[in-house]
C-alpha cells in the first residue's frame, strides 16, 4: 500500500509538469526522479540462502594411515602447487599452462564476457538518452480540403533530445545484476577449475613420461645383461656345454625386450605432445631430455571434509550458479508488477533554416507511462516456475559436485595408502627375484641346469622391476589426483568481489593471478 500511494504521488506530480509553468518544469521532474528512487526500495522474489551439503566428519580413507588431516595451506601453496615435487622441470612447465593453454584462455574469455554482462544489467539502473537530427522537404497534394498547406513544399528542419527512465520498482533490474555477479563469480572459478585441471594433467603426464623414461633405462640395463648372456651361451655352445635350444632361447629372451623398450618409445612421444599441446606449444617444435622418475608421491594435508567446499573452484562455481538461479526467480516474480516509465522529449523544429535554432521553435513533452500485463494465460507464472525448477537443478547439481569431491579425495587417500603397501611389497618381490637370478645364474655356469632355468628367472625379475616402477608412476598420479581433488591450495577467497567484477581493470586478465611461490613442505609417502 505504501509503495502503491508513492506511485500515485508520482503520477500526480508528472501531471503538474505537464499543466504547470517553466519553473514548475524544472523542479518536477527532479520531485519524480527521487520519488522513483524510493520506489527502488522493493526487490520481490526470494533472497539468497547458501544450500546445506552433507559432509562427513572425517576421511575414512585416513584412519590407521599415521597421516595428518591438517589444512592444505600447510603442503600447498595456491597457484604453485607442483612445487611439493622438488622437480625443476616441472617447475618451469607449469608457469607455462596459465600464460599459453589455450582451454585456459578460453574460460578467462568467458569470464570476461560474463563480467561485461553485469555491466549490461547494471546500466539499466540509469536513463537511456538519444539524439537525433533530421531534415526534409514535403510537398502536400492540393485536393486535401481543409488543410492551409494544401499544395504547398515546405521544409522541416529538427534536432530532438529524448530521456527515459524506468525505476526499479520491484527489484527487476537488482535481481538481473545480482545473478550476473553471482554468474561472473562463477565463471572466475571455471576459470580456476579449468587452470587446476591443466596443470593436474600436465604434472601427470610429466611424471608418467618420467616412469617411462625410468623403465626405458631398467630395459637397456637388461637388455646389456641378456647381450652378456647371450655372448655366454653361445661360447658355451661353441665349447658343446650348451645346446642350440639354449643360444635361440637367449636369442628370443634378448629381441623380446629390445621390443618392449622400443614399444615404450610410441608411449613417449603420444605423453610428449600431450604435454606440449597443455603448455600451448606445437608438438613438432617441443621435446623433453630423458631423465629419471625421482620425485617421490606427496600425500598432501586433506583438512576437515567440510573445508573441502571453501578449497575447490568447481564447487564454488556450482554455488555462484545456485545464487544466480535464485536472482532468476526475483526476475520473474517483478514480471507480475507493473512498470513506470518516465520519458522527457525536448528538441527545436522549424519550417525556415534561420528560424531553426530560436526560441519560438522549441518542443518538448513530459510524461510517465505505468503499465502491466493483466491476462497472459499463466505466460508469467510459468515462467516464474521454469525459473523455480533450473534453481532447483542448481541445488542438485551443487550437492552432486560436493559428493563427487569427497568421493575423489577418499578415492586417492585409498589408492595412495594401498599403493604405499603394494609398492613396500613389491620391493621385496624385485629383491627376491633377483636373489632367485642370481642363484640360477650360478647353477647354469656350473653346468647344474638348462638356459630355460635362466630365462624363467630373467622373465620374472624383469616383471617384478617393471611393475615396481608402473605402481610408482600410479602412486604419482595417485598423488597428483589427491592435490587436486582438495583444489591444489585454492579457496573462495580467489573469486572476484563486487569491486573486481564492477570495475574490471583496463588491461584483459584472468580471473586470478598467481602469487609468488612460498617454501612447501608436505608429508611423504
Amino acid at each position: 500500500m505504501m509503495k502503491m500511494s508513492v506511485l500515485r504521488r508520482v503520477l500526480a506530480s508528472s501531471a503538474e509538469f505537464a499543466r504547470g509553468s517553466a519553473s514548475v518544469s524544472i523542479r518536477a521532474p527532479a520531485v519524480a526522479l527521487a520519488l522513483a528512487g524510493a520506489l527502488g526500495a522493493c526487490t520481490v522474489g526470494p533472497d539468497y540462502v547458501k544450500p546445506a551439503a552433507v559432509t562427513p566428519a572425517t576421511w575414512r580413507e585416513l584412519e590407521g594411515t599415521g597421516w595428518k588431516p591438517a589444512q592444505p595451506a600447510d603442503t600447498l601453496t595456491r597457484g604453485a602447487w607442483w612445487r611439493i615435487y622438488g622437480d625443476a622441470s616441472l617447475d618451469a612447465l607449469e608457469p607455462q599452462v596459465a600464460s599459453a593453454n589455450q582451454d585456459v584462455q578460453a574460460a578467462e574469455a568467458r569470464f570476461r564476457a560474463a563480467r561485461a554482462s553485469v555491466a549490461q544489467y547494471r546500466s539499466q539502473f540509469f536513463p537511456v538518452v538519444t539524439a537525433g537530427v533530421q531534415y526534409s522537404r514535403t510537398r502536400t497534394s492540393e485536393n486535401v480540403l481543409h488543410k492551409s498547406t494544401a499544395g504547398l513544399a515546405l521544409n522541416d528542419y529538427l534536432v530532438q533530445v529524448d530521456a527515459s527512465w524506468e525505476p526499479d520498482l520491484w527489484g527487476r533490474v537488482s535481481r538481473s545484476v545480482e545473478g550476473a555477479k553471482a554468474g561472473a563469480q562463477a565463471s572466475a572459478a571455471d576459470v580456476d577449475a579449468a587452470l587446476l585441471s591443466m596443470q593436474a594433467e600436465l604434472a601427470t603426464d610429466y611424471f608418467e613420461l618420467r616412469g617411462l623414461d625410468q623403465e626405458r633405462r631398467l630395459l637397456d640395463d637388461t637388455i646389456k645383461a641378456y647381450q652378456e648372456a647371450l655372448e655366454l651361451t653361445q661360447h658355451r655352445y661353441a665349447g658343446g656345454i650348451a645346446t642350440d635350444a639354449d643360444v635361440a632361447q637367449a636369442q628370443a629372451q634378448l629381441k623380446t625386450t629390445q621390443a618392449q623398450a622400443l614399444d615404450l618409445g610410441v608411449q613417449r612421444a603420444q605423453l610428449e605432445h600431450a604435454i606440449a599441446i597443455l603448455i600451448g606449444q606445437p608438438p613438432s617444435t617441443f621435446t623433453l631430455p630423458v631423465a629419471p622418475l625421482v620425485a617421490v608421491p606427496v600425500v598432501a594435508a586433506t583438512g576437515v571434509p567440510s573445508g573441502l567446499l571453501e578449497r575447490r573452484p568447481d564447487i564454488a562455481a556450482a554455488e555462484r550458479h545456485v545464487a544466480a538461479m535464485n536472482a532468476q526467480i526475483g526476475v520473474a516474480t517483478a514480471a507480475f508488477f507493473p512498470n513506470l516509465v518516465l520519458a522527457v522529449t525536448g528538441g527545436l523544429e522549424a519550417t525556415n533554416y534561420s528560424q531553426w535554432l530560436l526560441a519560438p521553435s522549441r518542443l518538448w513533452s513530459l510524461g510517465p507511462t505505468l503499465a502491466g500485463t493483466l491476462l497472459d494465460f499463466g505466460g508469467r507464472a510459468a515462467v516464474k516456475e521454469q525459473a523455480r525448477a533450473h534453481y532447483d537443478e542448481s541445488v542438485a547439481q551443487y550437492r552432486q559436485t560436493v559428493l563427487n569431491a569427497f568421493g575423489q579425495v577418499e578415492d586417492n587417500l585409498a589408492a595412495l595408502r594401498v599403493l604405499e603397501q603394494e609398492a613396500a611389497a613389491q620391493d621385496d618381490a624385485v629383491a627376491a627375484a633377483r636373489r632367485a637370478l642370481a642363484v640360477v645364474s650360478d647353477r647354469y655356469r656350473n653346468g647344474a641346469i638348462t638356459y630355460l632355468d635362466v630365462v624363467v628367472a630373467q622373465t620374472t625379475t624383469l616383471t617384478n622391476e617393471r611393475n615396481a616402477v608402473s605402481i610408482a608412476r600410479r602412486r604419482m598420479a595417485a598423488s597428483v589426483a589427491l592435490v587436486k581433488a582438495l583444489g591444489g591450495g585454492w579457496d573462495t577467497s580467489g573469486l572476484p568481489g563486487d569491486d573486481a567484477i564492477g570495475h574490471p581493470p583496463s588491461a584483459t586478465s584472468g580471473a586470478t593471478q598467481t602469487p609468488a611461490p612460498a617454501n612447501d613442505a608436505g608429508a611423504h609417502g
